[in-house]
Formats: C-alpha cells, structure tokens, sequence
C-alpha cells in the first residue's frame, strides 16, 4: 500500500473527492481511503483534471475521483 495523496474537498452533492497526488493515479487503480471515520476501497472509474476527463494524473496534479462513500478534508489516499 503506498500513499498517493490527501482529500483537500468533499462534494457530497455529485459525490466527488477532490485530492492533490504525492504519486502517479490511472483509471483502474485500486485505491483506498482512509481517516477518522473513513475506511474503504475502490477501483477508480472516473477521474478528472480541471473538469476534464482524464485517464492519468500524475504527482503534483488535483484530480476530482468519483467515491463510493462518504470522504472528508485530510483523509489519506493509498495505491493497493
């Protein structure tokens, strides 16, 4: 399991983590959030990069990531 990144916004309206990555992220990824009261996996389906789109994100980048549940600010992102 390696750290990626850190949920910076939750919209709980579309259900969209917006998350700054410390790591390279594709479309396919397992991925897994953690935090106080958040603990879950996913594939990742659907991300985006300034409303766009995209198949790959790379370290540096803010990608908004479709979520199975519910995530908040701080929350940390890891690769399985």
């Amino acid at each position: 399991m390696k750290h990626i990144g850190e949920v910076f916004s939750y919209y709980s309206n579309i259900g969209v983590a917006a998350i700054k990555l410390s790591s390279d992220l594709k479309i396919g990824d397992v991925i897994k959030i953690e935090g106080h009261t958040t603990n879950f996996e996913q594939e990742l389906t659907s991300m985006q990069v300034e409303h766009k789109n995209v198949e790959h994100a790379k370290k540096g980048d803010t990608v908004g990531i479709k979520v199975n549940e519910l995530v908040r600010k701080h929350d940390k992102v890891f690769k399985l």
